[in-house]
């Protein structure tokens, strides 16, 4: 069961979902700069049913993951769950301290750059290494594999069209700075992705 799984992989999916879980602690939950993809989508489900995140974050996640296993394999879903473990931690770890740029709130712009490094990086190791840190992370890997369209072309889509959405409950100012972070990330994850395939020695 285990004989496809390696080790070197496991470690870059810790390593990216612990980048991720920092960033999105330290850097989004304090900037008030929101998310596309399947975290902005429950926010606005929630916003416009009354339906609870916590109920469709965990709907989502178990439909995208089903949907990505039956595409990208086994593999895929001990990475993944690797990658989902690692951000839990990592994020509840940063829980217990003080954070560590709360005056990122006044600087909305630097915010939005800051934090698409960090989840672009965060995520980009994730998939490089096989996995997916969430279920929509997963959802794009399978529509790119099936599609052949770049990976952050497909994060680009989903995220555009979330956040547009979500104009209906959120200040345009505030998806403006949205926008520039998921466009920022969706580029970042597709560049490590893509230095997975030309670079076969790791």
């Amino acid at each position: 069961m285990f004989k496809d799984i390696k080790p070197k992989n496991i470690i870059l999916s810790l390593i990216g979902s612990a980048i991720l879980g920092f960033g999105l602690y330290e850097i989004h939950s304090f900037s008030g700069v929101t998310e596309g993809g399947q975290l902005g989508l429950s926010l606005l489900i929630e916003q416009l049913f009354g339906i609870s995140s916590a109920i469709t974050g965990i709907i989502f996640n178990i439909v995208f993951y089903i949907i990505s296993w039956k595409t990208l394999g086994r593999a895929f879903l001990i990475y993944s769950a690797v990658s989902a473990l690692g951000f839990s931690v990592s994020y509840g770890i940063c829980g217990f301290f003080a954070p560590l740029f709360p005056q990122l709130a006044n600087y909305p712009l630097i915010a939005a750059v800051l934090g698409a490094l960090f989840v672009g990086i965060g995520v980009g190791l994730c998939v490089r290494a096989g996995g997916a840190p969430s279920g929509d992370d997963g959802l794009a890997m399978s529509i790119s594999e099936k599609t052949g369209i770049s990976i952050e072309w497909v994060y680009l889509l989903f995220d555009v069209v979330v956040l547009i959405a979500s104009l209906s409950y959120i200040p345009l100012k505030r998806i403006v700075y949205s926008m520039i972070t998921v466009i920022i990330s969706g580029q970042i994850v597709g560049l490590v992705q893509k230095y997975k395939t030309q670079n076969n020695n790791f």
